[in-house]
């Protein structure tokens, strides 16, 4: 499957046309270089905006429609019970990409129990574990290694592993259209 546009999309300045499994007129999800859990994947207005009052009436809008229609599809791709559904917005709230942008998370009973229990996720969201601008500038790099992070079982992906994840979510979503 080829991506669902020939146009470039981009996330802050990365590009991640290939990463996309799921586009609106005003919005785009695309998975995740290094999901927290499996599923992790990031909802984004197509209009590069850093923060959440910037955007328009129309693409709030639109963007809590493609998190909501999104999550129920990760929820059910991944066999989850519950979504952790974040936005971290501006640099002091911890975001590391200035481009609005939602987490949707599936998350499983007893999924964190190894890491302090449900709400270890945010700490991870919010430490280097969770910054996904770091993770972007160094696959950018071409850089051999990522730097370390506390979860040595999480390493990042390649792009043919998740063009082939976003190729399946985008099945899933044409599978669910209401």
């Amino acid at each position: 499957m080829s991506p669902l546009t020939s146009k470039p999309i981009h996330f802050g300045t990365f590009l991640v046309t290939s990463q996309v499994f799921h586009l609106t007129s005003l919005s785009f999800a695309f998975v995740n270089l290094k999901p927290l859990l499996p599923g992790h994947v990031l909802v984004s207005p197509r209009r590069l905006v850093p923060r959440l009052a910037e955007l328009s009436h129309e693409e709030i809008t639109d963007l809590f429609l493609t998190v909501q229609r999104v999550g129920r599809m990760v929820e059910r791709v991944y066999d989850a019970s519950s979504l952790n559904i974040a936005m971290q917005d501006g640099m002091d709230a911890g975001q590391s990409v200035p481009h609005v942008h939602a987490h949707i998370i599936p998350r499983k009973a007893a999924d964190m129990d190894d890491k302090g229990g449900n709400d270890a996720i945010y700490s991870m969201l919010e430490g280097e574990e969770g910054d996904v601008g770091q993770h972007l500038k160094a696959r950018d790099r071409e850089r051999p290694k990522f730097p370390a992070v506390d979860d040595n079982q999480r390493h990042p992906r390649t792009m043919e592993e998740m063009t082939k994840e976003a190729e399946e979510l985008a099945s899933q979503m044409d599978a669910a259209k209401p």
